[in-house]
């Protein structure tokens, strides 16, 4: 029965959190929202975010997503605002106070400042009869009939209700923008989709030195030792000019053994164990284009030989190499 009842409070709570966002997006002023938007989009400068306490943390979270999704935006501690902090502020940029009371003292400290510089303020605010409130540019209404603490005091549904606001306003921004996926990817490098559309195969593949090679002439046993030499489980077979001829893979190697006869292995050399014409890729290919290719195919392949626009093989790529980039 115990552990009933902790699942039914526990998702209570989620409950009441959604429907305090449900009731903001029925509740909150449409022409404060288009005229924060407004000032958003055509900003000159930056969006400087500022809130104190749980505030102070949705603060840095909207700050975070603003700047991850087009929009560059910075968090500014009031109290570190009160002794120096007040310079990274310019009439440029459009300033976003959040507080649930409206009467924070370190947020009602910087307004006259923040009005000498003549900058922008947009109010995230749970009190519209507030003197923060009064004295934005921008209301926004961010106000909960009761915290989904059981003793309505911890910040929890004004907490959530704000950060939603913050998330909107940010996602409503980069649609404007027409932030595009590889916008989003150029603040993004280190994520999944980041390196999806940015990674190249040049930036994984063996190339150089790490490049293995071998003539089409060369015979068996110097294939073998090269595919060892290299490591790569393959090597590239070049023609005169360093122009791709073949590829040849442990698996050519076998293959090769299995119908060859053993008087017969003396004389083989690159060019009868080799696959012709094999399928290439090009430095410039994204990365993830070149894993499509290996997979999206009746028998998949594990490694690309790569080539540059004059035909010069100039490196080899592993479906290992692509799957160890994190793509």
């Amino acid at each position: 029965m115990a552990k009933q009842k902790h699942f039914t409070e526990f998702t209570r709570f989620l409950r009441l959190e959604a429907e305090a966002i449900a009731a903001t997006a029925g509740r909150i002023a449409r022409a404060e929202v288009e005229r924060a938007v407004e000032l958003l989009a055509s900003c000159e400068g930056k969006v400087v975010v500022a809130g104190v306490g749980k505030s102070g943390n949705v603060a840095q979270k909207i700050a975070a997503t603003l700047t991850s999704t087009g929009t560059l935006a910075v968090y500014l501690h009031p109290s570190d605002a009160l002794h120096g902090g007040l310079g990274i502020v310019t009439p440029a940029d459009i300033v976003i106070l959040i507080s649930n009371s409206g009467e924070t003292d370190e947020i009602l400290a910087m307004l006259p400042f923040l009005k000498h510089r003549r900058s922008a303020i947009i109010a995230v605010v749970g009190n519209l009869r507030s003197t923060l409130a009064a004295r934005a540019d921008v209301v926004l209404d961010a106000s909960v009939d009761k915290e989904a603490c059981p003793l309505n005091l911890a910040p929890t549904t004004s907490t959530t209700v704000a950060l939603a606001i913050g998330d909107a306003l940010a996602l409503t921004l980069m649609d404007c923008k027409k932030l595009t996926p590889e916008d989003f990817a150029l603040n993004h490098p280190a994520g999944r989709l980041g390196k999806r559309l940015m990674l190249r195969v040049g930036d994984v593949m063996h190339g150089g030195a790490q490049n293995p090679t071998i003539a089409s002439d060369a015979p068996l046993l110097e294939v073998v030792q090269a595919i060892t030499r290299g490591g790569l489980g393959a090597v590239n077979v070049l023609a005169e000019g360093g122009r791709l001829a073949g590829i040849i893979t442990d698996g050519d190697l076998r293959r090769t053994l299995e119908r060859s006869r053993l008087a017969d292995l003396e004389t083989l050399t690159g060019r009868e164990v080799m696959t012709p014409n094999p399928v290439t890729t090009s430095p410039d290919t994204l990365a993830y284009a070149a894993l499509q290719l290996m997979e999206d195919r009746p028998s998949q392949i594990s490694v690309l030989p790569v080539i540059d626009e004059a035909g010069a093989c100039v490196g080899l790529l592993r479906l290992h190499d692509i799957v160890r980039s994190g793509i």
